[in-house]
């Protein structure tokens, strides 16, 4: 135990979710409800904790009541050994201001470090759904003597212009610059027909970070970003390499579900990783007894089906009640399917209920929305496009309660 480096974890959850709307319009990105029980924030939690990280920092500012509620009552760690996680809103330690970016909210949480004094820092985002050990990615940080570690997820060429690009020197995986959604980089040396994609996870030497947060602050033209501020200064400086995604092996995981990793930004892009739950060999498998997901799950009865109801290809929590049909679906805990309703290829949040007769489909319902009987989602394109927010893949999607006509 004594020989094992000192680990910080900070977890940056400050995030809007702008293109996450309506879901943010009353909580935080990394708050947002995911695959029935969970919450985004917990896929981060569970792979730090499940990797041995058990001294966390969740640094928040937008709407975090219910993240900084839910990390509270769900993330308690022993205290016997010193474990923690623990929400730490803005504080303006710095002066009256709100963090300017990613890079200046660790900046103005310093004291967190001084406090804790590690070895190493470990920086991951908040809001995407994978598995990963972090314990390997730390372990070539050290055995490579880097200043940063940066993950990096292999993704097509064609597919770049949605994501940071990471570039390294020949087949090295020293970092030599980071392209901000380029149309065409250059491929990788050994695949040239995929880059590596930044995953927004970091691994610093502490004093390397520090070292970099300072110079940042007193840059009054920087954007105070992490991937935009931070690492290309260290690029400058030799000190950043690259982890590949791809050479993470996580205990229990299928050849299926192997690297897989979604950032949920946007509402198709959450739709989607939805759909990856609930086939029979599924995309990502929530199923992993070795590496579970850690959530805190309200007391309620199992799941009931009556009166005909019935549920295909779908993940269905506790609480639910159907006595309609349905398929393809991920329901959170408590929502009630009426008689003769039909939900297709949906997700439905805490408390929905669907009236006799209704038909859901292709939709994302937020906490409590009320489908009346006999009323439709998913049906008329014209009709959900004057009352509701429909997603450029045709998505439809309600916020908390929002009334359906």
């Amino acid at each position: 135990m004594s020989g094992r480096p000192n680990v910080l974890g900070i977890v940056l959850a400050g995030g809007e979710g702008k293109r996450l709307m309506p879901l943010t319009a009353d909580r935080a990105k990394p708050a947002v409800p995911f695959g029935g029980v969970y919450r985004l924030v917990d896929f981060v939690l569970s792979n730090l904790v499940n990797g041995g990280i058990h001294r966390i920092c969740v640094l928040t500012q937008y709407k975090s009541h219910s993240l900084d509620r839910h990390v509270s009552t769900t993330w308690r760690m022993t205290g016997l050994l010193g474990d923690y996680v623990t929400p730490v809103p803005a504080q303006q330690r710095l002066g009256p201001r709100w963090y300017l970016g990613s890079a200046d909210a660790i900046y103005q949480s310093l004291n967190l470090v001084h406090d804790e004094q590690p070895d190493y820092i470990v920086v991951f985002g908040a809001d995407h759904v994978y598995r990963m050990d972090p314990r390997q990615m730390l372990d070539r940080h050290i055995d490579a003597g880097a200043g940063v570690t940066v993950a990096g997820i292999r993704v097509p060429r064609e597919q770049a212009s949605a994501f940071g690009i990471i570039t390294t020197a020949d087949r090295s995986s020293r970092i030599d610059g980071f392209l901000e959604k380029p149309a065409d980089p250059p491929g990788l040396a050994d695949d040239p027909d995929r880059v590596f994609a930044s995953m927004g996870n970091y691994i610093f030497s502490t004093k390397v970070l520090i070292d970099a947060l300072q110079h940042d602050a007193e840059d009054e033209n920087s954007v105070h970003d992490m991937g935009g501020s931070i690492l290309p200064l260290l690029t400058e400086r030799g000190q950043a390499q690259v982890y590949d995604f791809d050479d993470n092996e996580v205990p229990g995981e299928t050849d299926r579900d192997h690297g897989y990793w979604r950032d949920v930004g946007t509402l198709d892009a959450y739709y989607e990783a939805h759909m990856d739950l609930i086939s029979i060999q599924p995309v990502f498998n929530l199923y992993n007894r070795q590496w579970p997901i850690f959530t805190n799950q309200a007391q309620r009865p199992p799941a009931k089906f009556v009166a005909g109801g019935i549920a295909g290809e779908s993940m269905v929590s506790t609480g639910c009640i159907i006595s309609g049909q349905v398929t393809g679906s991920v329901l959170a805990p408590g929502v009630i399917v009426e008689q003769g309703a039909v939900v297709q290829e949906s997700v439905l949040l805490e408390g929905v209920r669907v009236g006799r007769g209704a038909v859901v489909r292709r939709a994302i319902l937020d906490k409590n929305v009320v489908v009346p009987a006999g009323a439709t989602i998913g049906v008329n394109p014209e009709h959900d496009a004057r009352h509701f927010t429909v997603s450029a893949g045709g998505i439809v999607a309600l916020g908390k309660g929002q009334r359906v006509p």
